[in-house]
């Protein structure tokens, strides 16, 4: 789907920026799924539960599934249509970053076998405040915040970061919004808000 989302709009499959995104989006996870299938598959399980209880977390998923959808034709367009001139060592690097984010996430993951893809507390939910949560609040969305800003960079195109620039804005109201459903909750939360002051960006915010 992806490629298709890619290649269809740029008109050939001469796109160098397209499979190299491809391939800085798809190995690394076919990596960590292979991680946590043989050292905590019940994680996996949590990871592939896409039914969203809370009614805001459902609109947020809505819009940003419509954003991504359009952010992903753009580039193809753009290759097509030679709207941007994005440098090799731009695009090279917006993958490195890419990387480098999904690298916080795995972090994440190996620290939090909580970190559901949806927004929910299990019976046997415990609080983690170690490792990267000792930092911060949100590693996993601070991972994936600069992953969306240089997506389009990484594709070649700079017209597409006006439709992944908003999906980071909807990810910080979606911080915000969980950590509402912890706080009401998960117990100990809110003492850990106290402990762990940063969301997403250590001595800023």
């Amino acid at each position: 789907m992806l490629a298709a989302l890619l290649f269809i709009p740029a008109g050939t499959i001469n796109y160098w920026q397209g499979w190299l995104f491809i391939a800085v989006i798809l190995i690394p996870p076919f990596f960590v799924s292979n991680y946590f299938l043989t050292r905590s598959p019940e994680f996996l399980e949590r990871r592939l539960r896409f039914k969203e209880k809370e009614v805001q977390q459902k609109a947020i998923i809505k819009i940003t599934g419509l954003l991504f959808f359009l952010g992903f034709l753009i580039p193809g367009l753009d290759f097509r249509f030679g709207w941007s001139n994005v440098p090799v060592w731009l695009v090279l690097t917006s993958d490195l970053i890419i990387i480098l984010g999904y690298f916080l996430i795995f972090l994440s993951f190996k620290e939090n076998p909580f970190a559901a893809r949806t927004v929910e507390v299990f019976p046997d939910h415990k609080l983690i405040d170690t490792g990267v949560y000792a930092q911060i609040r949100h590693p996993m969305y601070a991972g994936i915040i600069p992953m969306f800003l240089f997506m389009s960079l990484a594709l070649g195109s700079y017209w597409a970061v006006l439709l992944f620039f908003p999906v980071c804005a909807i990810i910080i109201f979606r911080t915000l919004n969980e950590e509402e459903v912890l706080k009401r909750d998960l117990t100990g939360y809110r003492d850990y808000c106290k402990k762990v002051r940063f969301r997403l960006i250590p001595f800023v915010w």
